[in-house]
């Protein structure tokens, strides 16, 4: 029997029974609706504010399947009711209708209410208030149906515990989420305050075809500073060890004035337990505008913390961001806006040239890439294409100038070989040189590298240009050891939030100073950080 003669024919009895299954579906979807359209709506705010109605569309493709399924289920029900009491007397029905324009206009005063708020928050306060909102509504359609879902059905409903426990644990890991992954900006007003410290007048210039920068320094030393391993969390358990990160970095920089900037990695760490934020799009927002008001140029290498696969945002999306600060925009970030199609990202060769153009130093900046998948925290290595596109720009450099121009590597997760040079100087072998700082990891082999071998190593001595690996990851380790011929350095940390104490710790933090000269020959210093000098 096909659902609408069933409906039609129904006893009073079942048909009661009936009236009160599919006016409760009915008011929830169309509750559910309502919920799920509050996105789309303020979507449709966002863009009347910035005026991208093209975008329009892209919005209701993307949600067109949701609205479809919404639809389908409120149309069933009301149909459904629509059959089940042309058949038969239903005294309740009345009073349903009556609840049901209740909730339409109360849902959509709410709705209209809402989208006024999100404007302002948006346009005066520069504030996303639409999680709030929509988690607000969510807990009302709760709060409902305890209280107003039995005013027009025949039998009272009894309300499942269990069934209650799931809807409040559900609502709380959506809730949690949606909080978490929201931007907080609690820090803006320090990076307001950040005061412009560039003295250099070095000249940037960027080659839209090869994705390559160049900086022309003066006359004189060029001051690289290395950062490593920030770790700004974005969230409210973690302001007050965003703000310490960024007072450090700020003294850092007023002592050592550097003229280019290099953050080696995991510069966010979007891990809720630590932060409280699943967010890695405002710290990284943040530390871009921090950097963009000091004035100094600076570039990074992607860490295995930058993207984690729960992080709200994506690689791709990440991606898309940094291009949106990046040098066009801010004069500050060289961040490629063509990158060669190799595994990684922001793989890139930054050109550092003399007054008199002629090439100085090759600065590369190599994706050590994050985690290989194959099991839990497996990390990844700088793989056979990277290498290989490494080599082409040293012979493409070194073709342009006549000889061998030297070159610094720039990169996250340390090589297998920093753990043999390391377990070598242990051992007192003279085929190492030791210079400066420890290894203070506490774990058995001091060095976190990957379990899988890179090229890298192998084909820059093979070259002969590459003089410095520079590398974080490692927070305690801080050494710069000398390996067949090239120069295996660990950047200082500056985290003061990922590791558990490490807040506490002051020997390992700081920066590392590479200062180059006008024939391209180097020096390396540690930086500590003064609040740790100053209690030696």
């Amino acid at each position: 029997m096909k659902l609408r003669d069933r409906l039609q024919n129904a006893s009073y009895d079942e048909g009661t029974k009936l009236f009160d299954k599919y006016t409760r579906r009915l008011i929830n979807w169309i509750l559910i609706a309502y919920w799920a359209c509050f996105g789309v709506f303020f979507s449709f705010i966002a863009i009347a504010a910035i005026s991208k109605a093209g975008e329009v569309w892209e919005i209701i493709s993307k949600n067109l399947f949701l609205i479809l399924i919404l639809a389908f289920f409120i149309v069933k029900n009301a149909l459904s009711i629509k059959w089940l009491t042309a058949g038969g007397t239903y005294e309740k029905k009345a009073l349903f209708n009556k609840e049901l324009k209740v909730v339409l206009i109360a849902s959509t005063i709410y709705l209209i209410v809402g989208g006024v708020f999100y404007y302002l928050f948006e346009k005066i306060f520069v504030l996303n208030i639409a999680p709030f909102i929509i988690g607000v509504f969510a807990f009302l359609i709760v709060i409902y149906n305890f209280t107003r879902i039995n005013l027009f059905t025949y039998e009272k409903k009894r309300h499942n515990r269990v069934v209650i426990a799931v809807i409040l644990v559900i609502a709380i890991l959506v809730g949690g989420y949606t909080f978490l992954s929201r931007d907080i900006w609690l820090t803006q007003p320090y990076i307001n305050a950040t005061p412009y410290i560039y003295e250099s007048n070095c000249k940037i210039e960027y080659d839209d075809d090869t994705g390559i920068y160049t900086i022309t320094k003066e006359d004189g030393d060029f001051k690289l500073l290395q950062l490593t391993d920030i770790h700004l969390g974005g969230g409210v358990l973690s302001y007050d060890k965003d703000m310490k990160a960024l007072e450090a970095v700020y003294s850092l920089l007023v002592e050592t004035k550097p003229d280019f900037v290099i953050v080696t990695g995991d510069m966010v760490f979007p891990v809720g337990i630590s932060s409280f934020s699943f967010n890695n799009t405002a710290p990284v927002q943040q530390f871009a505008a921090f950097m963009r008001n000091t004035g100094i140029p600076w570039a990074f290498t992607y860490g295995n913390h930058d993207t984690e696969s729960y992080a709200a945002t994506s690689s791709s999306d990440l991606n898309s961001l940094y291009m949106s600060l990046s040098y066009k925009t801010s004069r500050t970030l060289l961040y490629p806006y063509v990158q060669p199609d190799i595994t990684g990202r922001n793989n890139q060769l930054i050109e550092l040239r003399n007054s008199d153009g002629s090439l100085n130093q090759g600065l590369f900046l190599i994706d050590s890439n994050a985690y290989t998948g194959e099991g839990l925290n497996k990390y990844d290595y700088i793989h056979d294409d990277q290498v290989e596109w490494y080599k082409e720009q040293v012979l493409r450099m070194n073709a342009e100038a006549g000889r061998t121009v030297p070159s610094m590597i720039f990169f996250h997760i340390p090589l297998q070989q920093y753990r043999t040079a390391y377990e070598l100087y242990e051992q007192g072998s003279s085929e190492v040189k030791w210079y400066f700082g420890s290894n203070d990891e506490a774990m058995i082999d001091k060095v976190c590298c990957s379990e899988f071998p890179s090229k890298i190593f192998d084909v820059a001595k093979e070259l002969g240009s590459t003089t410095g690996f520079f590398c974080g990851h490692d927070h305690y380790n801080n050494m710069s050891l000398e390996y067949q011929g090239i120069r295996l350095t660990y950047g200082m940390s500056i985290d003061y939030l990922a590791m558990p104490g490490i807040a506490r710790d002051t020997k390992q933090r700081g920066a590392t100073l590479i200062t180059i000269h006008d024939d391209g020959t180097t020096d390396i210093k540690q930086v500590p950080l003064k609040e740790h000098k100053e209690e030696n």
